[in-house]
């Protein structure tokens, strides 16, 4: 049995991905020390892990005040979050032995961590991957259209922030992408090859082991009466949805049709606030997505990297309002291999959703597309063939 670092950040497209690959690791023997804010405690002691926490009110406001504007500035903002987490994880794990460290691709201390423990690494890559010439183009690109005046002074907040880091935890930085993506020897990325953008681009050390999901433990009970109905289903995830207008812009689109619509309107948002809603509606602030999916003609999403790829496991056509982060790029992806269309939401009316909608339902290269997505995603492995792979890396170090 081996002891294992778990390291991960503070929001559901990264934690979730991981609760099948815990899960596994635990059922195959492994032991695991989990990592994450308070808020994701239970559902990952219900994994069988010992969870810890660092305080994600303070990570929040340092990776924050790195800025919001630029990639560098929420390059500086990771590298803000170094004083506020590695001496909390570094006090809680003292004098414990660990055999390898799993970290968030996107928690930019996850490979500072393991350079201090000297632990062999493992990143888990919840979102598309990047290499680092993908990164340093996407920087480049940035840079020359922002004005010399606003790059300088933010390039010199990260030779500041990385000398910093030298002198306080003896590891040097060479680069923004090494902060940004957490570069290790075996990286797991929760998608196909065919999925990501340049899959070809990657090689044999990336693990392509498709989504990882897995049941998870539901907040309430949902009426599952809707069995033997093709729904379509609305939800924005569970960061930015609190969203009045495009919630009332879908009762308009379909409160005369004979589609049957569930929509998950998320913990922040009251049905009341919400008016009269149509017959043929059901609203919920919370349903169980993957069970919901199963009886779903389509899905309309925000985009999210755990959503699509849920909705294309299931053999859903997606209709996807992308609104931040990588949003956009997944959105764009999926219109890319035919299975959904990108809808803006700030310029959408009720009609154009409507035809948008009869469009993807009636036209069958959607099908055919979801179709061969779902067939690469149920053959990937998933969270048994991250483990796999982690097993393999594990025999070499």
């Amino acid at each position: 049995m081996a002891r294992v670092l778990f390291i991960n950040g503070g929001s559901e497209g990264h934690i979730n991905p991981t609760i099948g690959v815990v899960q596994e690791l635990i059922s195959r023997g492994e032991e695991v020390v989990y990592f994450c804010i308070e808020a994701f405690r239970d559902r990952m002691e219900k994994t069988g892990a010992t969870v810890r926490t660092f305080d994600g009110e303070k990570f929040v406001k340092a990776f924050i005040s790195g800025g919001r504007n630029y990639l560098l500035e929420r390059v500086n903002g990771l590298l803000h979050t170094a004083d506020i987490v590695i001496p909390s994880v570094l006090e809680q794990i003292k004098g414990e032995h660990f055999d390898y460290i799993i970290y968030d691709s996107m928690f930019g201390c996850g490979r500072i961590l393991a350079q201090i423990l000297q632990l062999p690494a493992i990143n888990s890559c919840t979102s598309f991957a990047q290499t680092e010439v993908s990164f340093n183009t996407m920087l480049d690109q940035f840079s020359k259209t922002i004005p010399t005046e606003i790059v300088k002074p933010i390039s010199d907040e990260f030779q500041s922030l990385t000398a910093k880091v030298k002198e306080r935890y003896g590891v040097e930085i060479h680069s923004p992408y090494e902060v940004f993506c957490n570069p290790a020897p075996c990286t797991i990325v929760y998608t196909t090859r065919e999925f990501q953008p340049h899959g070809e681009a990657f090689d044999q050390t990336y693990k392509f082991v498709g989504p990882s999901i897995s049941s998870r433990s539901t907040k309430e009970n949902f009426d599952l009466a809707i069995k033997g109905k093709d729904l379509i289903y609305i939800s924005l995830g569970t960061v930015f949805n609190q969203a009045i207008d495009f919630y009332k812009l879908c009762f308009k689109a379909f409160k005369n049709t004979d589609h049957t619509v569930v929509m998950s309107i998320g913990e922040k948002t009251q049905q009341a606030d919400l008016g009269e809603i149509p017959k043929n509606f059901i609203v919920k602030n919370y349903v169980p997505q993957t069970e919901i999916l199963q009886y779903t003609k389509l899905f309309i999403t925000h985009g999210g990297m755990n959503s699509t790829h849920e909705g294309l496991y299931y053999g859903v056509p997606l209709i996807l309002f992308p609104l931040s982060a990588d949003q956009p790029i997944i959105a764009a992806q999926v219109a890319h291999i035919g299975a959904g269309i990108q809808l803006q939401m700030q310029n959408t009316t009720a009609n154009q959703l409507r035809e948008s909608v009869e469009y993807v339902l009636n036209q069958p290269s959607f099908r055919k597309a979801v179709a061969k997505m779902r067939e690469s995603f149920q053959r990937s492995g998933g969270y048994r063939q991250a483990v796999d792979d982690i097993f393999e890396f594990k025999s070499q170090c």
